[in-house]
């Protein structure tokens, strides 16, 4: 049985009265009378979840340019990016076992009534632009690997939602397992496509080390911004606070330390594998597209289409095409369930599951069918570039109030983050934030370049 949530008020306004996720909440036992293997396997499941927000169809076409335009040079803007993931993630985990509430709750425990409504609606808005680029993705990868029109492919999509509950009905290891499963599935398949580019090994090592020209070349600095700028999602912040706390450790000093070594240890291996995926997309295309010239090659159709002729193989635009739709498809489920926790997080209001991702999934569905019916694929294209601009609108509004929360120690106790770590955190977000508006301001037309 789940434990009663923490009536904890030292440094929040009211004490937290609801559990995250109450039907999942403590489910997992730990095994703490196992060896240290086998306790860290019952942590392993919140950070894949998480992962897959970092590989969505969103991060493709930026990581797709970079490697046609520029060869491997901006693999060490995705390493920079992923760094600054796991850095935030982790203080996202530690706020979750710490405080036993999820960033949403925190929010509401510690902002008054209006600015944690204002927050709860961007945080819908965002989640909304979330799953509309992930619906986007798998439709897309439906169109490209059977010649279902994005039409149909977007309506069967948007009722993933049925796979999640019966998933989730029959415990919440079955649904880790499953997006386990697919990151498998994404990361079989670009290892595959690594071995039919064959890229040049030394020039990849070399890539991932930073050059003044990254920041001297307008484009080149202006596609690194746009890998930078969408590394941390939204609603990955929300949802990993309440991930860890499905885990059944004990609620003392000693039971949180623990919970979050493993907790961090999860996080750091499965964002290194999206780290490695994230990687593969740009060698992929530097080892192929920029390699012969074509450095127009940007978009994800034209990379299915181009892939095999290239390599020589069916083989290479089918792979590409399955981990397109495995992403998709992963990362609708995170969506979805973001959308739980931020609404019974933020309003302490709870519905049943099904219709808060139906109404989710109609959020994002229905412009996505009305823009594909009345324009095609190019309205497509444009809506996902849309849903990243809301993305970014929104992501130093889920950052700034995670760093203020895990930097006071009235809140935090023993666990509030130490000097190093509020540095590098803050750092960040400053860093996360700038470069989010700045691609703001070029998509709006206010700045043209970078000089």
């Amino acid at each position: 049985m789940a434990t009663p949530p923490e009536n904890q008020t030292s440094g929040w306004r009211q004490a937290n009265t609801s559990q995250s996720l109450s039907e999942a909440h403590a489910s997992i036992p730990v095994h703490d009378n196992k060896p240290a293997w086998r306790r860290f396997l019952a942590y392993v499941g919140p950070g894949a979840l998480v992962a897959v927000g970092y590989m969505d169809p969103g991060n493709w076409a930026t990581n797709l340019a970079g490697g046609s335009k520029f060869a491997f040079a901006l693999l060490s803007v995705i390493l920079i990016s992923n760094l600054m993931a796991i850095l935030l993630q982790t203080l996202s985990l530690r706020l979750g076992i710490a405080t036993g509430r999820d960033l949403a709750q925190a929010c509401r425990d510690h902002y008054p009534k209006p600015v944690a409504v204002v927050l709860w609606l961007l945080a819908e808005i965002a989640i909304a632009a979330t799953d509309l680029a992930e619906l986007i993705g798998a439709a897309v990868a439906l169109n490209l690997l059977f010649g279902l029109p994005l039409m149909w492919g977007l309506v069967i999509t948007a009722f993933d939602v049925i796979l999640l509950l019966a998933l989730q009905n029959k415990g919440f290891r079955w649904l880790e397992a499953f997006v386990i499963t697919l990151m498998v599935t994404i990361f079989v398949c670009f290892g595959i496509e690594m071995l039919l580019a064959q890229p040049a090994w030394s020039q990849v090592l070399k890539g991932y080390i930073p050059t003044r020209e990254i920041l001297s070349n307008p484009e080149m600095l202006y596609i690194s911004i746009g890998i930078l700028g969408a590394t941390v999602m939204p609603h990955n912040l929300y949802l990993h606070s309440s991930l860890v706390q499905t885990r059944a450790f004990k609620r003392t000093e000693q039971g949180k330390k623990q919970a979050i070594k493993f907790a961090t240890l999860d996080t750091v291996i499965s964002l290194m594998l999206a780290l490695l995926v994230n990687s593969a997309m740009l060698i992929l295309a530097a080892s192929v597209f920029f390699k012969s010239g074509r450095t127009e090659v940007v978009e994800i159709t034209q990379v299915y289409e181009l892939l095999s002729p290239m390599l020589g193989t069916a083989l290479a635009s089918t792979l590409f095409g399955v981990a397109l739709l495995a992403c998709g498809q992963n990362a609708t489920i995170t969506g979805t369930l973001s959308g739980q926790i931020v609404m019974e997080g933020f309003l302490n209001f709870k519905i049943k599951p099904w219709i808060r991702r139906l109404i989710t999934r109609l959020i994002a569905v229905t412009p996505a069918i009305i823009v594909t019916y009345l324009y095609g694929a190019k309205g497509v294209t444009d809506l996902l570039v849309l849903s990243q601009v809301i993305l970014s609108l929104q992501l130093s509004f889920a950052v700034f109030p995670l760093l203020v929360f895990t930097s006071d120690r009235k809140k935090m106790g023993v666990f509030v983050s130490p000097l190093w770590l509020k540095v590098l955190g803050w750092t960040a977000g400053f860093v996360i934030a700038a470069l989010n508006i700045y691609l703001l301001l070029v998509t709006f037309g206010v700045v043209k370049s970078v000089v």
